[in-house]
């Protein structure tokens, strides 16, 4: 591979879009040499280990060369294209990469008719529409500034204007978790940069975690693989980090599981009529919203549930706060985005927040920053008609809910057998945390909200 060095030239770095990984691997070019691209512009798709990301290129120009194929891994800071700035001629060296091995299951093409995406939400089709960019802008480079960590409960105070940012550089810190009101700006007239937002989301040297000497491993036994019968599938991205987080998870904290069945024929009637209540207009109403809510005030009368293990300072930390998570079966793996302060949020701008979660991770936009600092999780395995299972705690959290298929069942109601709608929940907890009666209560309200919905106004 050559490197560039004509003044006009500018090579682009595989940027740490998240924090402190190491590498990513570039799942799709967008284009290609000679073609004329614009400061803002996505040129590929890249998957780390917590989710896939879009690259905007930071400035004009002509693409000289992609100095990687399509499914390889890059080291970040790595140069991976470079762009005649000057926005003259492709080189005629700057021949297209070969087209990387097909990658088995996560490469194939996308089934048409409806597939179960989110865990509780079925495809719809949507498109993406993107705004023309503006010109390019002035960058200057900026020392790296802290981020502010979510994970201390704290929103920053909006104290101050609205930082000045281009749409470029705004939906790159969105894309990175990077709040603009934390960056001090090194641009013209105070504004933002690019480079400003790279420096604010590059972890700070102190925070990097040291090294560790990997105990000796003995040799993997050759084994035999049949090729005409047998697929292998690279583990890998976010199904890999996935992997190791649920088995961290379940060999660290004790799980216990409890199971609780409940008629909720009269949840699924207010479904139907918050459909057709006015205040609901254009958002997405079903089971899971109520259910959601549901869990929010069973955490409001008992919050003790809401906490999280400090190993290190033998601490049970409380959380005053509520990041919901939604568990969300993606066709690269499990994800677990959460909504933000939901214990905060009317039941309007709850369906409003599951509406956006839901979308960002059909389309497969989720941002790093979207799937870290939650502290309960929701799975709804019903939408694949299972009845319940026994849920594995996402790392970190005290408590997670898995909801069942909602079916018409014989319930004795009133004295008298009748078909009504049932469901069974599953609640799995850290029994480190939680004991089985604070456990048993949590289940309980939640079972008994959705029996009888009008205790969302007598409890909350």
């Amino acid at each position: 591979m050559t490197t560039m060095t004509e003044a006009s030239v500018r090579e682009f770095k595989m940027p740490d879009v998240g924090e402190g990984l190491t590498e990513a691997e570039i799942l799709k070019w967008y284009v290609q040499p000679g073609d004329t691209v614009t400061d803002g512009q996505v040129v590929c798709e890249v998957e780390t280990a917590k989710a896939a990301v879009e690259l905007p290129i930071p400035y004009d120009g002509v693409v000289r060369e992609l100095h990687f194929p399509e499914g390889t891994t890059v080291d970040v800071g790595t140069v991976i294209i470079a762009v005649d700035v000057a926005g003259g001629p492709a080189a005629p060296e700057a021949a297209q990469p070969e087209a990387a091995p097909a990658q088995p299951a996560e490469e194939e093409p996308k089934p048409e008719g409806r597939q179960p995406v989110l865990v509780g939400y079925g495809v719809a089709t949507s498109s993406t529409k993107r705004r023309p960019r503006k010109g390019p802008e002035v960058t200057v480079p900026a020392p790296a500034q802290a981020i502010q960590s979510e994970l201390n409960g704290h929103a920053p105070v909006a104290d101050k204007a609205r930082p000045l940012a281009k749409p470029p550089v705004r939906k790159l810190a969105k894309d990175l978790g990077v709040d603009l009101d934390t960056i001090t700006p090194s641009g013209p007239d105070g504004v933002i940069t690019r480079e400003d937002v790279h420096a604010a989301a590059a972890p700070k040297p102190a925070e990097q975690t040291a090294p560790v000497a990997a105990a000796p491993v003995a040799p993997a036994p050759v084994t035999s693989y049949d090729g005409a019968r047998e697929t292998r599938i690279p583990v890998k991205g976010v199904r890999k980090a996935t992997a190791a987080a649920m088995v961290g998870s379940a060999f660290t904290a004790p799980h216990v599981t409890e199971f609780v069945t409940v008629d909720v024929t009269r949840t699924m009637k207010l479904v139907e009529e918050l459909k057709q209540d006015k205040e609901f207009q254009g958002l997405r109403v079903n089971p899971l919203l109520l259910i959601a809510k549901a869990l929010l005030v069973a955490i409001k009368r008992n919050p003790e549930i809401n906490a999280s293990w400090d190993e290190a300072g033998q601490e049970i930390v409380h959380k005053h706060y509520v990041n919901l998570g939604i568990a969300a079966a993606t066709p690269r793996g499990l994800i677990v985005p959460n909504i933000k302060d939901a214990h905060d949020k009317t039941l309007p701008r709850l369906a409003e927040s599951l509406g956006e979660l839901v979308s960002t991770a059909r389309e497969g936009k989720t941002s790093p920053a979207a799937m870290q600092g939650g502290t309960v999780t929701i799975t709804n395995v019903g939408v694949f008609g299972v009845d319940t299972g026994t849920p594995i705690l996402n790392p970190g959290e005290s408590a997670i809910l898995a909801i069942g298929a909602i079916k018409l069942q014989p319930w004795v109601h009133k004295g008298k057998v009748k078909p009504r709608q049932v469901t069974t929940l599953a609640l799995s907890f850290d029994h480190r945390l939680v004991d089985g009666e604070l456990g048993s209560k949590v289940l309980a309200d939640v079972a008994a909200i959705l029996e009888q919905p009008k205790r969302l106004i007598s409890w909350a």
